[in-house]
């Protein structure tokens, strides 16, 4: 009888942080709603040129950079005695004050726009870090129902199926409503969500909890002390360079092949909405397909193929902007939507498997700092590569309504991918303690 009490009492718990991942990770994965919408708000609203499109995309992921700062602060100084929910309750108020702020704000400005985008992305922040801290410590809990990297995968699906219901729904509602509709709509999701966190005791989902004997300065610096002997580990050093590397290298067009299919091909919001669909639909499906195929597969092969496909799938971009697959009959809308969508989903394909190497690898006690800065990693990495491309398409001249150059940058593009093959060797496991464990 006590043993079934305590299986039931286990059931209750998982299903609880199921609830709160689930929640947590679809309201994210539908921020690419209103952020389709800022796309067309900027160029067709606002007038604003490729270059600056791309720049400010680039440069709204700044707040991301301070997740390590916000891991720290969520690890070390708890909120009534709880280190998760009430930094998810917090990033999502942010959140629904910028976007509210965005929908309301008659005849807004550029740099009111950037400010409130900014601070929406750094309430999105709080809400990833909290979000992912506890993945990484449920997933330390391992059981039958929860092994290690399932419930990673569990939350890719929900944020990834979020992403292209978002988008989905985005392209049609661009055809009937102002992209302020679609950020009004956003802001009432998130306060949905808010008041869903609130409502849920941090205490039933059996989490670590908070050495309360310290102080919140000491409880710091002992996280800072944590963090920094994780990042001293070579198998977590070498790995995080090289997936920051693989990111930053890359001088992605994104924002220049925005305006190409737009300007150029003509090409409605429902295809662009339809191509980044297609991306979160590949994105639930390598979900799907890593928790039951690739989970046990040596991080180091599955992160090189992913990073070689993507070499392959800009290659074909080239082909794209020549005009080869058009003559093969291949409509532009049909491509856009296939291969755009892919290459959108395999930028972010790699970050599954390498969050569960990490999650392998993180010592007890600092996993939302270390997930933190590894996060913190990608969003400075991918500004960089933003800022880079934008750096290549001036460079190369292509702007306005002038593309000729565009063949050129994205061969440019697809052999800087290419680099960080040659030093895979950097993704580090300790394959002797997973045995082990196993």
């Amino acid at each position: 009888m006590e043993k079934e009490r305590k299986m039931e009492g286990e059931r209750r718990v998982e299903a609880t942080r199921r609830w709160v991942i689930a929640v947590g990770f679809w309201v994210q994965g539908f921020r690419l709603f209103p952020w389709l919408g800022v796309n067309f708000f900027l160029k067709d609203g606002m007038g604003v040129a490729a270059s600056s499109l791309q720049i400010l995309q680039a440069s709204a992921n700044l707040p991301m950079v301070a997740k390590p700062l916000l891991g720290l602060l969520s690890d070390a100084v708890p909120i009534r005695g709880h280190r998760r929910l009430p930094y998810v309750a917090i990033g999502a108020l942010l959140q629904a004050i910028s976007w509210l702020a965005i929908a309301l704000w008659p005849a807004i400005s550029l740099p009111v726009l950037t400010i409130f985008l900014l601070l929406s992305n750094f309430g999105a922040s709080i809400c990833e870090v909290a979000n992912d801290a506890i993945i990484a410590e449920a997933g330390k809990q391992a059981t039958s129902s929860s092994g290690s990297g399932q419930l990673q995968s569990f939350a890719w699906m929900f944020g990834s199926s979020a992403g292209a219901l978002g988008n989905l729904v985005g392209g049609i509602a661009l055809s009937y409503f102002s992209p302020k509709i679609m950020f009004l709509f956003f802001a009432i999701l998130l306060v949905l969500q808010f008041c869903t966190t609130v409502a849920i005791p941090e205490s039933s989902l059996q989490l670590p909890k908070a050495d309360t004997n310290l102080s919140a300065v000491s409880s710091v610096r002992k996280q800072i002390k944590e963090l920094s002997y994780a990042l001293c580990m070579p198998e977590i050093f070498w790995s995080v360079i090289w997936f920051s590397l693989s990111y930053a290298a890359i001088p992605f067009l994104l924002g220049t092949m925005f305006f190409y299919q737009t300007e150029v091909l003509r090409l409605d919001s429902s295809v662009i909405g339809l191509s980044k669909v297609f991306g979160q639909v590949t994105l639930l499906a390598w979900s799907v397909a890593y928790n039951k195929y690739f989970k046990t597969t040596p991080a180091q092969k599955v992160l090189s193929v992913l990073q070689f496909l993507t070499a392959l799938v800009m290659l074909s971009d080239v082909l794209f902007v020549q005009g080869i697959y058009r003559n093969f009959g291949i409509p532009d809308s049909m491509y856009t939507i296939v291969f755009s969508g892919l290459l959108e989903g395999l930028m972010l394909f790699k970050v599954l498997p390498f969050s569960v190497l990490v999650a392998k690898l993180c010592p007890s006690g600092c996993e939302g700092s270390l997930m933190a800065f590894v996060m913190s990693a990608l969003a400075l990495a991918t500004i960089i590569s933003g800022y880079l491309g934008v750096a290549l398409a001036e460079f190369m001249g292509v702007s306005g309504g002038d593309f000729s150059a565009l063949p050129t940058c994205l061969l440019i593009e697809a052999a800087c991918t290419m680099l960080p093959l040659f030093f895979s060797s950097l993704i580090k496991e300790r394959r002797e303690k997973e045995k082990k464990e196993e």
